[in-house]
């Protein structure tokens, strides 16, 4: 496959009216969280089609190009494909190093929620799983950005799924107060998550932390709970 071939396909498929439409959804407009990106109004089913009809002989060169690229799915794609060539090489630790340090390397091109929330969790969250987990917490609290903050977050889903909760409430704390509502709906959602596998350890967790974490950042965590318990944790009087 040629360099350009996926950016062809991409184009190729392109929608300007479901473009305009995604430019509203992703917040692209002046001083908004996705201030200037571009879209070609493609749907992620049918990204999905071109990373599972093409991706497998995509190289790391040529993703170097996609994930760079200004249009918004075309970086999905990017990291999709990635996310495929992790899953397959499974067996080799050595190659999914550098699947790994690729998307820590382009982080700066992750740079909406939706290419952090398809991503990271089944890459990096599967990576440091059992390893040391020193990055994530790095990009927590020193990230530069709030999509990289996101990724530390969100990347916790993985540990979550198999019932390891402990750093993703930790990285949760560190987050607690963040003012972004993005991130507010972020960890609320983990926290959530955390919750519909053992409400007991986040009701513990929300004890001593409800009545000042971000309004936001409650209501999604305590989506699960009976509407009577939402209500007394929404006034205070748990």
């Amino acid at each position: 496959m040629q360099e350009a071939d996926i950016v062809r396909i991409m184009i190729d498929l392109q929608d300007v009216n479901q473009a305009a439409v995604l430019k509203r959804f992703f917040k692209t407009g002046k001083g908004e969280y996705g201030e200037g990106d571009m879209f070609l109004g493609i749907k992620v089913p049918q990204i999905r089609e071109v990373v599972k009809k093409y991706g497998k002989t995509c190289t790391l060169s040529q993703l170097e190009s996609y994930i760079a690229s200004p249009y918004h799915e075309i970086r999905l794609c990017a990291l999709l494909i990635l996310v495929q060539k992790y899953k397959d090489a499974k067996n080799n630790e050595e190659l999914q190093q550098q699947y790994v340090d690729f998307y820590l390397n382009h982080t700066a091109c992750i740079n909406n929620w939706d290419l952090v929330d398809l991503s990271c969790y089944l890459l990096l969250g599967d990576w440091y799983m059992n390893k040391d987990k020193t990055q994530l917490y790095n990009m927590a609290h020193h990230g530069k950005s709030i999509w990289e903050q996101r990724i530390a977050m969100v990347s916790t889903m993985q540990w979550i799924r198999h019932g390891k909760y402990d750093d993703s409430l930790k990285i949760a704390d560190i987050l607690l107060h963040h003012p972004h509502d993005l991130m507010q709906k972020a960890v609320g959602w983990m926290l959530r998550e955390v919750g519909k596998r053992d409400e007991m350890l986040l009701k513990s967790f929300l004890q001593t932390r409800y009545l000042t974490m971000p309004r936001t950042m409650l209501r999604y965590s305590i989506e699960k709970f009976s509407p009577q318990e939402r209500s007394k944790y929404l006034k205070g009087e748990i």
